[in-house]
């Protein structure tokens, strides 16, 4: 499996991975067709150099603004201003998704600092044609790579204080350390900012596992070098090379939850919403116990489906139950390979689920539907049928 891994210990800013990203073999040529679709294309000149430090050389990579105001101050852009930018530049389908999910990670951050709608979000740093440049360049050269899963190690995030639009603030920004949630990061290696809401933002979009791969044979190697200087080298190293496969990832948003607390409908009338909700397509439903405010218990609704059947299942709550709201809630689903076989037992055939762990090794389980077929046949309690069935099983796979 093809894979990607970040080595983050002077941490990651946007320009850094541009670099690392050509540094590493993706073409200039294909960047800049990608960049040059952009409305703003003319706001901004892509520069690449040869640069080192500590001895370490890779690419540097520098976006000059030529659209400024006269007084030096960046544009800057709303959210929205920023999502119909890059719908328009008409780049391709895994590249503009792969772009819209960095700035909506940036987006929801700053919502959440400043307590306002995501659609209010102003962009300040982020919204300047620099900003803009190294996100939609990161999703080309994402894109280009090909990767099938990506990893990173812990991020480092410096120290001391920046300035920035909203005055002198601690290192993270806001808006960094609130898109790094639950990421393993390193503090006061290095003195000043060592990754910029750009940075994490990428990092947070673009990852599947925070972890350093277990198996994995590096084949190219990528240098991006960072415009400060710190007391260890200020770069970025990212390696390409091919990962012992361990875990399926899904691709992004391709699975979703619908959820709704419910505390006014009879206990009776979930059993067939579920039966109803299962037949139209979900993957699973489940209910679970609840408190809410003021005390009161009530049940809360979970359906986990693919994408295409979102729609139609929420109408399907919102229509079968007696909620007024639900919540919509992509996630990312991670399985390990399995595959069915049928294996014959003394009591009849059964069908087993095997599936393999990240370590290599195998586990398995027989049908449930099928042990109780073969235990009513046979005249056997559930418990009885299932050691039969157990025993040869384990027995037939040893051999296998």
């Amino acid at each position: 499996m093809r894979a990607l891994h970040y080595q983050c210990s002077a941490g990651i800013a946007g320009d850094m991975h541009l670099g690392a990203m050509v540094d590493l073999g993706v073409p200039e040529a294909v960047l800049r067709e990608g960049l040059g679709r952009l409305p703003c294309a003319a706001e901004f000149a892509l520069e690449f150099r040869r640069a080192s430090k500590f001895g370490i050389s890779g690419t540097q990579a520098q976006v000059k603004d030529l659209g400024h105001a006269a007084d030096g101050h960046h544009r800057h852009r709303h959210y929205g201003d920023i999502v119909e930018l890059v719908k328009a530049a008409r780049l391709a389908t895994g590249v503009e998704a792969r772009a819209l999910a960095i700035f909506e990670r940036i987006a929801v951050a700053e919502a959440k600092i400043h307590d306002i709608p995501v659609e209010r979000v102003h962009f300040h740093e982020v919204g300047a044609v620099d900003s803009i440049v190294d996100i939609v360049g990161a999703a080309i050269c994402l894109e280009a790579l090909a990767v099938e899963r990506v990893f990173c190690d812990t991020v480092e995030v410096g120290s001391g204080f920046v300035d920035c639009a909203h005055g002198r603030l601690p290192v993270p920004a806001p808006a960094t350390q609130e898109i790094l949630a639950g990421v393993p990061c390193s503090y006061g290696g290095v003195r000043g900012e060592a990754t910029t809401p750009t940075g994490a933002a990428i990092l947070k979009a673009s990852v599947d596992e925070f972890a350093p791969p277990v198996r994995f044979a590096p084949a190219s190697v990528g240098y991006g070098v960072g415009q400060r200087d710190f007391d260890i080298p200020n770069v970025l190293r990212v390696v390409v090379g091919e990962c012992g496969a361990s875990v399926q990832a899904a691709p992004k948003a391709a699975h979703y939850k619908i959820e709704a607390n419910i505390d006014d409908m009879s206990p009776e009338a979930y059993e067939p919403l579920m039966d109803h909700l299962l037949a139209a397509g979900a993957s699973d439903v489940y209910v679970t116990p609840i408190v809410m405010k003021k005390s009161r218990p009530a049940i809360s609704l979970a359906v986990l489906c693919e994408a295409e059947r979102v729609d139609a299942l929420a109408e399907a709550v919102l229509n079968r139950s007696t909620t007024i709201g639900l919540r919509v809630l992509p996630f990312e689903k991670r399985a390990l390979p399995r595959q069915v076989q049928t294996v014959e037992t003394r009591l009849g055939a059964v069908r087993v689920k095997v599936v393999t762990q990240p370590d290599g090794q195998r586990r398995w389980k027989s049908e449930f539907d099928d042990v109780r077929r073969l235990a009513d046949a046979a005249g056997l309690d559930y418990l009885q049928a299932k050691a039969t069935v157990d025993l040869d099983v384990a027995q037939a796979l040893d051999e296998a």
